[in-house]
């Protein structure tokens, strides 16, 4: 027994194992393309015009030893060892640390929040670093807690922080391909003349990132297969001519890795040598992503794939081309000193083609990662409602934001055509990405004190450490604005004011909506009928409210006087977790007494959960319900009438309810049966004039239901068939009256233009147009 015990457990490991091995094969395609493309234009960029190529090789090998230890300290250090723990369930990126440190700091910039959500499974406090063994200081972190929690200052610079860190990401997407693209095709100038390759270079440029925009609608999953072993095939390709290189012309270059060459570096070129540090920042681009594509892997494999293939095969190639540069002293150009120089010419155009697919597929690892983050700013109410398509039900994150396809493009066209060399586009992504490591920095300071609960001193020792390295690369690239770095500066400060417009209208939409509201106790007074002919149908009214009676309801029947013979409130709002488990999904409570058929449902979404479309989620909707009912909710009093935050249950999709109702539509012939119970009843509609669908709950035999809950469900069940109709609130937002220039300009201008060219809510619900009712109001905020 023993032995088979034991063999047991060693083919359980033998897969993970097998499992963790081919996550690190897979990550190589998604997550290192932009990483493995760097050597591309390193040295190129570093060499243009701050520093002299001279006849020693002190710069050359202060370069490679400047390349050597940054790559070492920023990704293998940084994000490999420390960074990649700070994941949020299994999520990482700028809003991964920003979501943990709302939950741990009560700082959420999402006004919906509740109580109910800090019951959530992945709504943990406790990081799996958490120890409360370890050296901590309590006081300063609880001081910290309750500093951040007191002042709404702290928390939008918090906000802020975050947003522009994500700005910056939106901002490498533009500069990102440019350069891949640009300095893969850039190899054609060493087998055309210097009159003939710039007209060759640019339009072949171009083309490649048109078609690799164009074809972003398909989605990866198609092609996704062959991003891996392109990756694969790049690195074992540079490594091996590094390896070929160091052998043949300088097998000394190991010298260069000794910390003493980056010294001499900086005390021979001085101002020279530090402005081309934003050259040598380059070798660290596409870092982030170990840590934003977390979600898609996971930490060991992550981990494997850099430090046993990706990080080895750097080195040897920024060997490989510092030791063919110490030979080659006599450079006629700075096209001269890129990375083609160094390849031996029998296998310069295999290797230009590799190059080519590598930087496409680097490329497209940011631009999905440009669509994702969107995704989640927009989820936590800080961008405008974009359209969002899922391009592979299998394959998890694969999405497609066709508003922002296109504008990555144009912008992407723009600063080729523009800048039409490598110096300057490196100057701009260097800028972008020094900029989001800061952001991580500085977040994950505050997530080592907070949410690890470790010793502040650690924290301070994180950020001088890691901060001093990060804002001397910052400086360099900082002193380029002219030559370039602009670009992400513009690019971030124009986004970053799309997304406070945004997030400020979208917060004083909401405080309007919560002043506004009507009372439990104004509904009461109604009685069952609300005062209205109640008709066949569900009503959804959706609200951004989570208590209370939104005021369109009341704006509603007081110009129409009828209704729906059931009515639910819903509410559709993003929690900060990654994933809501769909056990979890619903939130359902009754408004008013039973007789009212009333009910408040709340569905939460992660920032990276998938919306369901319109007939699942209505048949998850009405399931729930017909459980909630089922399961027995608690009466309702005269007190729970003054509570204005209602009695709410959590009750999960379909697929979760145990022992519990089924929905069957259609009259089907297939009966699903409730597991674990040994008879299933069907309650059927009585039968009426032009019924739009068969609709019956199969109801468990145990336990029974009272003769109220039954009726319950009998009218539940009726108004499903007779179908479903959304009310929406179409709502026109101005600056009340005595408001300052500057808030009517932003409410009035600002937000009313990007709330008119966004997508509405009738999208984001994926809600047939002949079922929907707008009911148009004015917001006087």
């Amino acid at each position: 027994m023993d032995l088979e015990t034991g063999a047991h457990r060693n083919h359980l490991k033998k897969e993970s194992w097998r499992t963790v091995l081919t996550l690190a094969y897979q990550s190589l395609g998604v997550v290192y393309g932009d990483l493995s493309t760097s050597p591309l234009y390193v040295y190129k960029s570093t060499f243009a015009e701050d520093i002299s190529h001279s006849e020693t090789n002190e710069e050359i090998f202060g370069v490679l030893s400047f390349v050597f230890w940054t790559l070492t300290l920023v990704p293998l250090l940084k994000y490999v060892f420390i960074v990649l723990r700070a994941d949020d369930n299994g999520e990482g990126g700028t809003f991964a640390l920003y979501s943990l440190l709302c939950r741990h700091a009560r700082v959420n910039a999402l006004p919906n929040r509740q109580v109910a959500d800090e019951d959530l499974s992945e709504y943990k406090k406790d990081s799996n670093l958490a120890d409360t063994s370890c050296s901590k200081n309590p006081s300063f972190g609880s001081s910290l807690k309750s500093t951040l929690e007191k002042h709404r200052v702290l928390q939008r610079i918090l906000l802020v922080l975050a947003l522009i860190g994500t700005c910056m990401v939106i901002g490498d997407g533009v500069l990102t391909p440019a350069l891949s693209v640009f300095s893969a095709v850039s190899g054609v100038e060493l087998s055309l003349s210097k009159e003939h390759h710039k007209y060759v270079e640019l339009p072949v440029s171009c083309a490649i990132l048109v078609a690799l925009f164009a074809l972003q609608h398909y989605g990866t999953h198609r092609v996704g297969f062959l991003f891996a072993p392109v990756v694969l095939i790049w690195l074992l390709c540079i490594s091996g001519i590094g390896i070929y290189n160091i052998v043949h012309w300088n097998p000394h270059v190991y010298k260069a890795l000794s910390p003493y060459y980056m010294y001499n570096f900086l005390r021979k070129t001085q101002r020279g040598g530090w402005m081309s540090l934003g050259g040598i920042l380059l070798c660290i681009t596409g870092s982030e992503a170990m840590f934003a594509d977390l979600g898609h892997f996971s930490q060991l494999s992550i981990k494997i794939a850099f430090t046993t293939l990706v990080y080895p095969s750097l080195i040897l190639a920024y060997m490989g081309q510092a030791a063919y540069l110490s030979t080659h002293h006599v450079i006629e150009s700075d096209y001269q000193i890129g990375f083609y120089v160094s390849v031996p010419d029998k296998i310069r155009w295999p290797v230009l083609v590799i190059a080519i697919l590598a930087a496409v597929v680097g490329s497209q690892a940011i631009i999905t990662g440009t669509f994702s983050i969107i995704k989640q700013c927009s989820s936590l109410g800080c961008f405008p409602k974009v359209k969002i398509v899922h391009t592979s039900s299998k394959v998890h994150g694969q999405i497609y934001i066709p508003e922002i396809n296109w504008t990555l493009m144009l912008l992407c066209l723009a600063v080729t055509i523009g800048f039409r060399d490598t110096k300057r586009l490196g100057n701009a992504s260097g800028l972008a990405v020094i900029t989001v490591m800061l952001v991580t920095t500085c977040l994950m300071s505050l997530v080592i004190v907070l949410c690890w609960e470790k010793s502040v001193f650690l924290a301070i020792g994180f950020v001088f450490f890691f901060g001093t390295i990060e804002a001397l690369y910052f400086s360099a690239s900082l002193i380029k604005f002219l030559q370039g770095a602009w670009v992400p500066i513009a690019l971030a400060f124009i986004f970053l004011l799309i997304m406070c417009v945004w997030h400020y209208g979208s917060l004083k939409k909401y405080e309007f909506d919560v002043q506004n509201k009507v009372s439990i106790n104004w509904l009461l007074s109604l009685g069952p009928s609300l005062g209205i002919v109640r008709v066949r149908g569900i009503g959804l009214i959706h609200t951004e409210l989570v208590t209370g009676i939104p005021a369109i309801f009341s704006h509603f029947v007081t110009n129409l006087p009828a209704f729906h013979q059931v009515l639910i409130f819903l509410c559709i709002k993003s929690v900060p977790v990654p994933h809501v488990g769909p056990e979890e999904r619903f939130l359902i409570g009754h408004i008013g007494p039973r007789e009212y058929r009333l009910y408040r449902c709340i569905v939460r979404y992660g920032y990276r959960d998938v919306h369901k479309d319109d007939t699942e989620f209505e048949k998850d909707l009405v399931c729930s319900i017909a459980e909630y009912i089922r399961a027995g909710s608690t009466e309702f009093n005269a007190d729970m009438a003054k509570e204005e935050d209602d009695k709410m249950t959590v009750v999960g999709t379909c697929s979760t309810h145990v022992d519990g109702i089924l929905l069957r539509e259609d009259g089907k012939d297939e009966i699903e049966t409730a597991a674990g119970t040994s008879e299933v009843r069907e309650m059927k509609s009585p039968p009426a004039m032009q019924l739009k669908k068969r609709v019956r709950f199969i109801v468990p035999d145990s336990p029974q239901i009272d003769k109220a809950a039954r009726e319950e469900l009998q009218d539940l069940m009726e108004a499903r068939e007779a179908g479903v109709a959304y009310i929406l609130g179409n709502s026109y937002v101005r600056a009340k009256q005595g408001s300052s220039m500057l808030k009517k300009f932003v409410i009035n201008y600002g937000y009313e233009f990007l709330r008119r060219n966004s997508r509405g809510p009738t999208h984001a619900l994926s809600v047939p147009h002949a079922s929907t009712l707008e009911v148009g109001m004015i917001y006087n905020v």
